[in-house]
């Protein structure tokens, strides 16, 4: 027995490893928001300024510390290269899903516990946002540790001696550092359906006790008031102003979606599990307190996020965790859930059509990579006969076959890594053009390009490269996709 425990030990972390940490360097910086936070997070590490972000030498009040603390720490610890602003989110992914496990186990017991981490380890999105050196996994982290944290309180409701835990104040704190008050936000509108349980509606102000407000405020507030004396009001109303109420209601910032964008979001995020949502509804209504605050939760965030002008689709991150724990009681009380796992493991066969879309949406967005070219039908015949495979594993049981999807699942994402991440880094990143432009830098000058390629070559050359209105060099590097342009040595002034 204990072998076996040994056994499945070392296999989950061969597979924590291979989805969250193998080829973590393989692509560079992409998009424009990895490398100016990255630049920030290297700035911090340089300067010694660990309160006011910079970026290209001038105050960036567009987030707050917590991502840039991360990656600042990572680079004085020696990652220097891309790995310091990734790593850190991944380490804190993994260290949420034991805590996650850990938590699910005391509260629903060791099945329900392995099943929803199982799904949420294995799912697209927490995978895929876990390599991103990104605000919005740490935020869905911390504001759902808050949460979870919560459940043995809300399953112990009519024990009015207990309190609810300091936990709760503390992370929620931190999810305050990790991106502002959205976290707050999220946490309220979760914890309103709380009003219609006789036995917690009452208590709920317990959770405005002193001592959690004590552990919120003594973890958020010390960076928001050095930072507010630092910068006076333009910390204010750059940050609290225009990157949360603009944001929110505003088309200023160029992110506007339609009302229904985060459905397919969503269904995408969630996959393979996807259709385990049809899990839902019993669960929703039942007689479990925690069970219906879960779904609240869920439900609330994805309306909250829906409501607000702008929309990317790292935001629909804080939903995955309570549909993962979801998903994972009701599997484990389902009988023979045979067709939505059988049908979780066929709908893998849309990782191989995402591995030829992914590059060029990444790069120019969906519309402009549809329809796919370069699919490997070998790799989707494979996922079929997987897919047979969990039928067969159904017949011995959920677990088994929830563990065979999430095995299926791991070795497709591994195999998107291999097959998609190197073109990713030449069509969505900027390393290889630096490495172009690296022996002639000094004489090289940004044109006409997308503002991700500025921010990465800017990254990359350490602010070296100049914009070319500003100081023209014979070198340009200008077009969609960039190149590099010789001007002739007589049009430069």
């Amino acid at each position: 027995m204990r072998r076996n425990t040994v056994a499945a030990w070392l296999t989950a972390l061969a597979v924590l490893y291979g989805l969250y940490f193998w080829g973590m360097s393989g692509r560079g910086l992409v998009g424009p928001d990895e490398p100016r936070y990255a630049a920030i997070a290297r700035d911090m590490a340089v300067s010694g300024d660990w309160i006011t972000p910079h970026l290209d030498g001038e105050p960036w009040f567009e987030k707050p510390a917590l991502l840039y603390w991360m990656g600042a720490t990572a680079a004085l610890l020696g990652f220097d290269d891309d790995r310091a602003t990734r790593l850190p989110v991944a380490l804190l992914s993994v260290g949420f899903l034991i805590y996650f496990y850990l938590a699910l186990a005391s509260s629903f017991g060791r099945n329900a516990a392995v099943l929803a981490t199982m799904i949420l380890g294995t799912s697209v999105g927490w995978v895929a946002f876990s390599h991103a050196g990104i605000f919005d996994l740490p935020l869905a982290v911390t504001v759902s540790v808050a949460l979870i944290s919560l459940l043995p309180w809300i399953e112990q409701a009519e024990q009015r001696e207990r309190p609810p835990p300091l936990i709760f104040g503390g992370f929620l704190g931190l999810s305050v550092l990790a991106k502002g008050l959205v976290g707050p936000a999220v946490a309220a509108l979760a914890l309103l359906p709380l009003l219609a349980e006789a036995g917690l509606r009452n208590r709920l102000l317990s959770l405005a006790r002193p001592g959690i407000l004590l552990a919120f405020a003594a973890v958020s507030l010390p960076w928001y008031s050095l930072c507010y004396f630092q910068n006076g009001s333009v910390f204010v109303e750059d940050f609290i102003w225009k990157h949360h109420v603009v944001r929110f209601v505003s088309s200023e910032l160029q992110h506007v979606q339609p009302a229904w964008y985060f459905v397919p979001v969503l269904l995408g995020a969630l996959l393979p599990w996807t259709p385990l949502l049809g899990l839902m509804p019993r669960l929703a209504i039942g007689g479990d307190a925690r069970l219906r605050f879960l779904a609240g939760w869920a439900a609330t965030t994805f309306l909250f996020f829906s409501l607000s002008v702008n929309k990317l689709p790292a935001y629909i991150l804080p939903v995955l965790p309570p549909l993962a724990v979801l998903m994972g009681v009701g599997l484990a009380k389902a009988r023979r859930p045979v067709i939505l796992l059988t049908s979780s493991a066929l709908l893998l066969m849309l990782v191989p059509i995402g591995a030829a879309l992914a590059p060029e949406a990444m790069s120019h967005g969906l519309r402009r990579a549809w329809p796919p070219t370069n699919v490997s039908w070998v790799w989707v015949a494979g996922v079929l006969l997987a897919a047979a495979g969990v039928a067969i594993a159904a017949a011995r049981g959920t677990t088994a076959a929830t563990i065979s999807v999430a095995a299926v699942a791991a070795v497709s994402l591994v195999l998107l890594k291999i097959a998609a991440v190197p073109e990713i880094d030449r069509q969505a990143g900027t390393r290889p053009l630096w490495q172009q432009i690296k022996p002639r830098h000094e004489a090289t000058c940004l044109g006409d390009v997308r503002r991700h390629v500025v921010y990465g070559l800017r990254y990359y050359s350490t602010g070296r490269l100049p914009d070319c209105s500003a100081e023209p060099r014979p070198f340009r590097v200008e077009s969609d996709p960039p190149r590099i342009v010789h001007v002739e040595t007589a049009s430069v002034p």
